[in-house]
């Protein structure tokens, strides 16, 4: 479901909303109507991610409702782009936009070339458009194909929503020459065509814009500039649909970025996609073998390690992000949120997924690159990682998660380090031993768990610390330091002797039998203590929210897969909180969970009353890759195999896998939210597109290949 946005061409039409009025100035002079609506990022279910293999192209795009969306400049933490969409009018009876038309088709063909194929919805005309990057320098290229399905010529308009630097209220925008120039003072975007624009203007969004002309009164008044504020540019192209269908448009950005547009011009689009695509494959050819237990979804895995490579910053090695997206309220750029922030950051606990995922695949170089980027850009004085941060390493959010300290040990010792590494990776897991919450709380008691939500003692969590001392007990004997390796050992042992106290009820509602629980807020997991589950939901009894983080215990190696607790604990989640959909059996986060669009499908948002139960979380697909894992552990290859094919099901016809998909309570009981299939969740969410890639492999060899071996030996005897 689209959000209604302020601009038109973003969905105003499909949301049932009137256009704003122009606002009429002289033409030719400065547009009227400063400084615009507030700036809005479209809706994070993007259907295309695109980028070029090469380092001097250091700008990546997306998609989104038939439009090109966020387009990142000058690197993966900085959206600059908003949207380029198309208006197409007879300039006397109607104009609709790209963005608005019911019938799209997204294909992504060799490497991350996207077409777009959008048809009017009075099948008035069609128009298909091709995305690449110029490999070679910061710059986009659309080819446009324009067909009037009337033997009628039409006026084809492209309209240019620039946000620069993550900041669409500062913008100034002008023609110089027959390019479309915008800047911020720190940023400057331009937009060329080939056949030139016959006709251009510059406005304020929702006010003077183009788009906002056109839908009015089917006509475009020429403004030479707009500034400052949310500022729109609009050029119209040759492409008539009848006696001329083809353009080329190239957006270029840097100093003299209408240089640079025109530059790819020259080069053209034929060959600056075969040159993009012929680096991809030259990527994929460096990989191993795409692995048989993907036979039927061989397109899909090989876009997930591209999209995965492409996740990575071109200025900092070795910082993925964890999605090209700004979902729901993250994108509304209001009060907190301008300039906006996830998931364009590089979270630790994320990072460690994406690169076991590519290490699985062959790529160690990637492994390598984001383990000196933990330890060295995001570790902290004290030891610990910070929550995320933006990809040169400045954080952003800063609650402590042992996680995202732990895990990337466990990637560190399984890989190896080099020497001057090591007393990075002894701060770190000195820190998992000596770390105090707010009030005394010790360890392996974290601030925030998994799900960012709640603090206390969580087994996911504390499978990760247990499993991080181990591996760094092992590296402390690799660099000779034999007291520390005994004082992590001494401390994982004691973790995992009292794990069952803190996080396995006896005495809870959901079974008869013991069953691991979320987590407790207290350390013991018999207390019927409360509290409440945030975003939007009830206050509940720690006991009775069951959570299947659990299973992080049975893949790094701590527990067995045939344990009693772990396989009531299996029960009892599957019972709570699984839902068989037409794509495959998916889970929720937890019992309860708010994480997630409102019952009427708009958008999740922080801000609302306890227990008002407004949003829900719906179903992660990635779990279904988990327990995949676990089947694998527990000896059921046939089981984990049919994860791996529901997990493909979920990605859309783009390649794109999403962090959330459509569950039981389709929105208001209405159509078009299909159930298994991808919502408004951050998408393409790379730790799905690894988890795919991970539990490919795994079933590839018959196990689970992300188990540390040191901590399997040490706690199930298996060496």
């Amino acid at each position: 479901m689209r959000r209604p946005l302020i601009l038109a061409l973003t969905g105003m039409l499909a949301a049932g909303l009137s256009p704003a009025v122009a606002i009429a100035g002289p033409e030719g002079g400065p547009a009227p109507g400063a400084p615009g609506a507030h700036p809005l990022w479209l809706p994070a279910g993007k259907t295309g991610f695109g980028g070029a293999r090469d380092q001097a192209s250091n700008v990546w795009f997306t998609l989104h409702s038939g439009q090109m969306s966020d387009v990142y400049y000058p690197d993966l933490s900085t959206p600059s782009i908003r949207s380029l969409a198309f208006v197409v009018t007879d300039g006397e009876s109607f104009a609709a936009t790209d963005a608005d038309a019911k019938f799209e088709q997204v294909r992504r063909q060799d490497g991350l070339t996207y077409e777009q194929t959008i048809t009017d919805d009075r099948k008035r005309w069609k128009l298909r458009k091709t995305y690449v990057t110029d490999p070679k320098r910061a710059s986009v290229l659309v080819d446009v194909d324009f067909t009037s399905l009337t033997g009628k010529p039409y006026q084809l308009y492209a309209v240019l929503d620039p946000d620069l630097a993550n900041n669409g209220t500062d913008d100034t925008a002008k023609t110089e020459g027959d390019a479309l120039v915008a800047t911020d003072g720190e940023v400057t975007s331009a937009l060329a065509a080939n056949p030139a624009f016959t006709k251009t203007s510059n406005g304020f969004s929702g006010t003077s814009d183009g788009a906002t002309q056109l839908l009015e009164s089917y006509q475009l008044k020429s403004y030479d500039s707009a500034g400052k504020g949310n500022v729109v540019q609009t050029g119209q192209l040759a492409a008539d649909g009848v006696k001329s269908r083809k353009a080329t448009l190239s957006l270029g950005f840097g100093e003299k970025a209408a240089d640079t547009a025109k530059a790819s011009l020259k080069t053209g689009f034929g060959p600056a996609r075969k040159a993009n695509e012929a680096g991809w494959r030259d990527y994929l050819r460096g990989l191993k073998k795409t692995p048989a237990s993907v036979a039927g979804d061989r397109d899909l895995y090989e876009a997930s390690m591209l999209m995965l490579a492409a996740s990575e910053d071109k200025q900092n090695p070795g910082a993925f992000i964890a999605s090209p997206s700004m979902p729901w309220q993250f994108g509304d750029n209001g009060p907190g949120w301008l300039p906006s922030g996830t998931y364009h950051l590089v979270w630790p606990r994320d990072l460690y997924q994406i690169a076991t995922g590519m290490l699985a695949a062959g790529d160690e170089g990637a492994a390598h690159r984001s383990i000196e980027y933990m330890f060295t850009r995001q570790q902290q004085p004290d030891g610990h990682l910070a929550q995320n941060t933006d990809v040169d390493g400045t954080p952003y959010w800063t609650s402590v998660q042992l996680d995202e300290t732990a895990l990337p040990i466990v990637l560190a010792q399984q890989v190896g380090i080099p020497e001057e590494l090591w007393p990075n990776i002894r701060r770190a897991a000195d820190f998992l031993i000596d770390y105090r919450g707010p009030n005394g709380q010790a360890s392996p008691w974290s601030q925030q768990e998994r799900w960012e939500e709640q603090d206390g003692y969580s087994p996911s969590t504390i499978a990760s610390v247990i499993a991080g001392l181990v591996c760094a007990a092992e590296l402390a004997k690799e660099h000779g330091d034999a007291a520390s390796a005994e004082r992590y050992l001494a401390k994982a042992d004691e973790f995992k002797g009292k794990l069952a106290g803190w996080t396995v009820t006896t005495n809870g509602p959901l079974s008869d039998d013991p069953y691991f629980v979320r987590l407790t807020k207290d350390g013991n997991a018999d207390n019927g203590t409360v509290y409440n589950l945030g975003n939007s939901s009830y206050d509940a009894d720690q006991r009775a929210v069951a959570d299947a983080g659990f299973l992080e215990l049975v893949r790094l190696g701590i527990y067995a897969p045939d344990d009693p607790v772990i396989r009531n604990s299996l029960d009892v989640v599957d019972k709570e909180i699984s839902y068989t959909t037409p794509t495959g059996q998916f889970w929720h986060r937890y019992t309860g969970d708010g994480y997630g669009e409102k019952a009427d499908g708009s958008q999740w948002e922080m801000e609302l009353p306890p227990g008002s139960r407004q949003t829900f979380g719906r179903l992660w697909p990635l779990l279904a890759g988990e327990r995949g894992e676990y089947e694998l552990a527990n000896g059921e290859p046939a089981a984990a195999k049919r994860r791996l094919r529901d997990l493909g099901r979920v990605a859309g016809t783009g390649d794109t896998m999403p962090e959330q998909v459509w569950d039981e309570h389709a929105p208001s009981g209405q159509p078009g939210f299909p159930t298994g299939k991808g919502n408004q969740s951050a998408t393409p969410l790379a730790w799905t597109h690894a988890q795919f890639v991970r539990l490919a492999w795994s079933v590839q060899e018959g196990k689970v290949i992300e188990q540390p071996a040191v901590v399997r030996c040490r706690y199930l005897g298996s060496c």
